[in-house]
């Protein structure tokens, strides 16, 4: 059923988001500063592609102790990416969750977009695990 749902997320609009998250990575990738945020664009544009199965945690969570995304460094880095778009991109998501939300069939996708609300207002310190 997640591979289904994945397909499906794919050809309708998942792609594209992808691909967006993927530029928006390469575009903070130009500048040596921007390599933390460039790096959690990738992981929300590999999260975008393929996100039935998997579910963004704290990175605390999974390795136990703390390291510079999850530490106060990551706070601050957190913070600034709210103020320099993380909170628009929240609201699109959210947007869209609601759009989606219209439907029945258009629930699971709202859920997935949920998801990438809350990473896409505090990205660093976060990773992607498989569901199971």
């Amino acid at each position: 059923m997640t591979v289904l749902g994945n397909l499906i997320w794919i050809i309708f609009g998942g792609l594209v988001m992808g691909l967006g998250w993927y530029l928006l990575g390469l575009l903070m990738f130009v500048s040596i500063i921007g390599i933390p945020w460039g790096r959690a664009c990738f992981m929300l544009g590999n999260f975008c592609l393929w996100p039935f199965g998997r579910e963004i945690v704290n990175r605390r969570d999974v390795t136990g102790h703390d390291d510079i995304g999850t530490g106060p460094w990551g706070f601050v880095g957190n913070v600034i990416w709210f103020c320099c778009g993380g909170f628009l991109l929240a609201l699109g998501h959210l947007a869209s969750a609601l759009l989606c939300f219209v439907t029945i069939i258009g629930i699971p996708f709202g859920l997935q977009h949920l998801k990438l609300v809350g990473a896409s207002m505090a990205p660093i310190g976060k990773m992607v695990v498989e569901r199971g």
